[in-house]
């Protein structure tokens, strides 16, 4: 077993596509942070979940949880309202440009009820596919993921039925790897909120390069709790979109596409609950 860091910060996104808090602790378990992704913003028209990819004006908006399980969301303008509001839908599609309503998870039962609800939005075989790669935002001659290896799980559903989740429900990122790419681009800014990590890992000393890309296939412990680090975190447009706090910013997506073989950060699967806390050590087996 090999020391590699301690947690340097814990991120939750109470609603899918929106910037989310900061926080000093929090329980975790295979279905990831608790509280994470248990709302998002589904279109009316496309009856379709949907994500900063596709409503990047989501980021612009701040949201969270409340002990009751409610929501409260800040607006780009300041104001709070909390989804319990009788306005917080029209409010929401104000913002994207697209009627929509905010909705709360709906689990699965044993019959698989509730699917239709995570069903992917397809007006044809091929629209959508062109719609998803053109939120990856390449310019002429840079690679997309490989769609041909798609499950046919993702090609039907917008998010893992039963969870908001496009892939996985934990994202590591490491500050070895941010300051590797800092270094190629030192005019951008690299706050690591641009990238939607549920933890970041401030490695020991001496480390350098795209260090969690090494950990695929092998499992870390963050706070003793084992985590199967599965596959990289292949970056789209989001990353380059006015978000609360920052500015836009297209150089970063250039450099991590270029330099990084377009991914940052790794998914992670969980296998036992318990609670991380920030200063909590990471090793790796």
């Amino acid at each position: 077993m090999q020391h590699v860091g301690v947690i340097k910060e814990i991120w939750r996104y109470p609603v899918k596509g929106m910037a989310g808090e900061s926080l000093a602790q929090c329980d975790l378990g295979p279905e990831g942070l608790e509280g994470d992704r248990v709302w998002a913003l589904r279109d009316s028209a496309r009856g379709e979940i949907q994500s900063c990819k596709f409503r990047p004006e989501l980021l612009q908006c701040t949201a969270a949880l409340r002990p009751s399980g409610a929501i409260d969301v800040v607006m780009p303008c300041g104001d709070v309202i909390a989804s319990d509001d009788l306005h917080i839908h029209q409010r929401l599609s104000e913002l994207v440009g697209h009627q929509s309503t905010l909705e709360s998870l709906k689990p699965l039962d044993k019959a698989g009820d509730n699917r239709h609800f995570y069903r992917r939005y397809k007006p044809n075989k091929h629209s959508w596919l062109d719609e998803l790669k053109d939120t990856f935002a390449r310019e002429p001659g840079e690679p997309l993921p490989d769609f041909s290896q798609m499950p046919q799980q993702a090609q039907d559903f917008v998010t893992l039925p039963g969870t908001f989740f496009l892939v996985s429900p934990f994202h590591i990122i490491t500050t070895a790897s941010v300051r590797c790419l800092q270094k190629q681009l030192p005019a951008a800014d690299w706050d690591v909120r641009r990238f939607r990590p549920n933890v970041v890992i401030e490695t020991s000393d001496g480390a350098e390069g795209l260090l969690e890309q090494t950990w695929l296939g092998r499992q870390l412990l963050l706070a003793g709790l084992p985590i199967d680090c599965t596959a990289a975190a292949p970056r789209c447009g989001a990353v380059t979109r006015a978000q609360a706090g920052l500015g836009a910013d297209k150089t970063m997506l250039r450099t991590i596409v270029r330099r990084a073989a377009q991914n940052l950060g790794i998914y992670g699967a969980l296998r036992e609950a318990g609670t991380i806390r920030v200063g909590d050590p990471v090793a790796l087996l």
